[in-house]
């Protein structure tokens, strides 16, 4: 699979995904086999450009792998500057949000709301891609509301704009995440264009992987929610594609070992108080469905303490050796 000269040898990639896919989580996910990843959104207003929130999102420093920055906004023009000046900074493709669902998103017409003006799309994704020389990517969803899908529209005018790839979760906006994701329609937009497609939503498993694959003939699958709490889910997608069958699975301990190194970076990348707070979610998601792990979680979340959580958190991996030799996973 190529993105403009880009080549990605393993065309599964870790889907952008704000508060979530933060550098020390797009490092891990990289390690575990993840062959693509995507920066969290920036909002292409510049005056929010030196705010703490945006230069955290902005560190690609010592990143292995090509660095796909994500711009939000509804402004052609000021989409195409937020592209350049992210160029400037060291972005090698720029990917265009209009799949984001959230409500403080589309509140403003940006993300996924974009879809119900076409034209405005069109004008968007011809801006930014006139602006810089780096290839530029769409992540979108199937439409605005149930009643009118038009992701074969919007994929053809991403084509005729110049989009190097684009990526489709298999819902529309109002769905949100709810109900399941649908892939007739990214099948049939895969059949009409001739740039790569990957494809995105409810892929949670190295098999169901595969089925979507061979529904839609996409190029690619792009996890989101997915790989929440289990970054070694790239590890078993990547094996399954290649063999056909499941990797043995990884030990509690090396399980353990991968958490434990996760907590430290978040709380290395953003400092105590921040670090602790933003490693709370991922704990959740990590230990939530082990033996105790909810009552963990809730103990866990009353400490403001990196070194006390950090603790708290390997204490009961160290527990959990006693109660299971194997991490949950639904799909083995």
């Amino acid at each position: 699979m190529y993105i403009g000269a880009y080549s990605i040898d393993t065309p599964i990639a870790l889907a952008p995904m704000a508060g979530i896919t933060d550098k020390p989580f797009r490092r891990l996910c990289r390690e575990y086999g993840a062959g693509w990843a995507v920066g969290e959104m920036l909002n292409s207003d510049p005056t929010l450009r030196q705010t703490r929130k945006t230069l955290r999102r902005s560190d690609f420093e010592g990143e292995k792998g090509v660095v796909a920055v994500q711009i939000a906004g509804n402004d052609p023009a000021q989409m195409a500057e937020a592209a350049r000046y992210n160029v400037e900074q060291g972005a090698q493709v720029v990917d265009i949000n209009m799949g984001c669902p959230a409500k403080k998103v589309c509140n403003v017409l940006a993300g996924s709301a974009l879809l119900q003006n076409e034209p405005l799309v069109a004008d968007i994704l011809h801006a930014v891609v006139k602006a810089v020389d780096v290839p530029v990517t769409l992540k979108t969803r199937l439409g605005w509301h149930d009643e009118h899908k038009n992701i074969l529209t919007v994929a053809r005018i991403a084509e005729d704009a110049g989009i190097a790839a684009i990526a489709i979760h298999g819902r529309t906006r109002t769905q949100m995440y709810k109900g399941e994701a649908e892939y007739d329609l990214i099948a049939e937009a895969k059949g009409r264009l001739n740039i790569p497609v990957w494809v995105n939503g409810d892929i949670i498993a190295p098999q169901k992987a595969a089925e979507v694959l061979k529904q839609t003939g996409a190029d690619g699958i792009m996890i989101g929610r997915g790989a929440q709490g289990r970054p070694w889910l790239f590890r078993d997608l990547k094996y399954f594609a290649e063999h056909g069958c499941l990797p043995e699975a990884l030990t509690v301990q090396e399980c353990s070992e991968t958490v434990l190194r996760h907590i430290r970076d978040m709380h290395d990348f953003y400092g105590e108080r921040d670090g602790v707070r933003i490693a709370r979610k991922h704990i959740g998601w990590y230990i939530g469905a082990m033996p105790g792990g909810e009552t963990a979680r809730r103990e866990i979340n009353q400490t403001d303490s990196a070194a006390e959580q950090y603790d708290m958190v390997a204490r009961f991996l160290e527990q959990l050796k006693d109660h299971t030799d194997s991490w949950t996973c639904s799909y083995r």
